[in-house]
């Protein structure tokens, strides 16, 4: 009997949480041997979705059928789908820092001698399993050494290891710089020509066009099509129409400035790296926000741009060494986050689930913390006008949620991010910091941060932007400076700037002046 050119059918997939469904009735086929990529909105049901294919949900919580390599599948844990060889990669890496990558390859599932490990024979696998992802590091090396990109690569070698029929991503681009980007879409592509069956979420529509065989896009729990890439029936505009259920003819909103006088002056700012002597983040580095003004920073990983921002936040990163900074004409020495935020100043993180948020915390709470004292009265939290101020966010910001009483763990990346924003909002900030704010965010909700952003800057705001994309800088600001290795390289109204030349000054020292963009 001829094997089937199907190898996953999903079918009329339903899961319900109190109060919420999340899947109503969704159904994917995916085909042996293909990349399948999965788009939709935050809190459209694709993370659900694989939780419920992989185990996380077991059956008997959700309702449709599974059926994989032409059985019907009940997972009661992930161990049961993994022993199928159904293999997930979430977001947010499960590796365990203090351990060797031979240790967190094998976690759970040893190499066994008898009742002993064999941890000779797992070290001998492990170099081969590296071998296989393009990774040439000592077995030995602790994870914790490992940069964003490798450890990524170390979690699919471990997936790897259980022979693996159906792999998963989970947005596994999102905190890659665009070599490490490449790299795993080329591992991708090795991967499928071994004939192992991908399905790749992702935000990133030029790589689901680059690498992928057919796109499932899911909105708002429901299955609104999928498409044959092959047969060349998906461009990015029909995606982001079936993503949003609307077309969005400009991904950046048009914006008119209202650019008033310096707010921000940074002069001279040098820091040391807090682990390497001797080692400079930020290099003498010297840079001007205005009130109204949005401006970007633009840098390679590694380059110095959160290092920069976080140590202007308090001084929450590195060893200061010298430099001031001015607001609104008055010198301000903020030593600790608490003294910044007195002062006017707000980061949104690059790293919300660890600096960001307390997922242990409700969203109404998160929101707040940053400003108790909006929330204060004779001494006392008044719960009441905690409740208010949290659902007037919920409501302006779109989070997707059904109340503010709930964790904010249960919200999907987007909307955490909306969260973490709406709790800076909160303190009402004179310089507002944004640390690649839309990473891991689909379409749609970008625009409504591009749209924020600029708002803010028309209350007078000055809003400083730090991203890996670059046409999100020459979309959304005014003005961007380029930094490397710590030294600001550049400085160019955005309307005279192109990525050639941004990324020629991010990449060397500027090979000629960039004429102020100060007017």
């Amino acid at each position: 009997m001829a094997e089937s050119r199907v190898l996953l059918d999903m079918e009329s997939i339903t899961k319900e949480f109190p109060g919420v469904r999340a899947l109503d009735q969704v159904t994917m086929s995916v085909r042996r041997g293909d990349i399948h990529a999965i788009c939709g909105e935050n809190g459209a049901g694709k993370s659900t979705l694989m939780k419920v294919l992989s185990g996380v949900y077991p059956h008997g919580t959700y309702e449709g059928h599974i059926r994989f390599d032409g059985e019907e599948m009940r997972f009661s844990s992930i161990r049961d789908s993994e022993e199928k060889g159904i293999v997930i990669i979430h977001q947010e890496l499960a590796l365990i820092p203090e351990l060797s990558i031979t240790e967190n390859i094998y976690l759970g599932s040893e190499v066994m001698h008898g009742l002993l490990i064999d941890w000779d024979r797992a070290r001998l696998q492990s170099i081969e399993l590296l071998a296989r992802v393009g990774l040439d590091l000592d077995p030995e090396t602790p994870v914790k050494q490992l940069g964003v990109g490798q450890q990524q690569l170390v979690e699919i070698a471990k997936a790897l290891s259980k022979n693996v029929k159906l792999l998963i991503l989970d947005e596994p681009t999102s905190a890659l710089n665009e070599d490490d980007s490449a790299n795993l879409l080329d591992l991708m592509r090795g991967l499928k020509a071994r004939g192992i069956t991908c399905i790749m979420i992702s935000h990133k529509l030029n790589e689901i066009a680059a690498v992928s065989d057919a796109v499932t896009v899911i909105r708002d729990g429901h299955t609104v099509d999928t498409y044959d890439v092959v047969a060349g029936q998906v461009d990015e505009d029909r995606i982001i129409k079936a993503m949003v259920g609307r077309s969005i003819e400009n991904r950046y909103p048009h914006h008119t400035p209202n650019i008033g006088e310096v707010l921000l002056e940074v002069s001279g700012w040098t820091v040391e790296h807090p682990n390497l002597p001797g080692r400079l983040v930020a290099n003498d580095a010297s840079f001007t926000v205005r009130a109204g003004e949005v401006v970007g920073f633009a840098g390679l990983m590694g380059a110095g741009r959160t290092e920069l921002m976080r140590s202007l936040f308090g001084r929450s990163y590195g060893i200061y060494r010298s430099g001031e900074m001015r607001l609104a004409g008055e010198t301000i020495a903020p030593t600790s986050v608490d003294a910044a935020i007195r002062a006017g100043l707000a980061y949104v993180t690059e790293d919300r689930k660890t600096l960001g948020l307390n997922l242990l915390d409700s969203i109404k709470s998160t929101i707040v913390s940053a400003n108790l004292g909006g929330i204060v009265s004779g001494g006392l939290l008044q719960l009441d006008r905690e409740s208010e101020v949290a659902e007037s966010y919920r409501r302006d910001l779109r989070i997707k949620t059904s109340t503010v009483d709930v964790g904010v763990a249960t919200l999907s990346g987007g909307n955490q991010q909306k969260v973490v924003l709406a709790k800076w909002m909160y303190t009402n900030p004179q310089v507002l910091i944004l640390d690649e704010p839309t990473r891991g965010i689909d379409v749609g909700a970008k625009y409504e941060i591009y749209r924020l952003i600029h708002a803010l800057a028309d209350q007078g705001k000055a809003v400083i932007v730090v991203s890996s994309e670059l046409p999100e800088l020459l979309g959304i600001c005014d003005r961007i400076y380029t930094i490397r290795e710590g030294v600001i390289t550049g400085e160019l109204a955005a309307a005279d700037a192109d990525q050639e030349t941004l990324m020629r000054r991010m990449t060397t020292t500027s090979d000629e002046p960039a004429a102020p963009a100060n007017s």
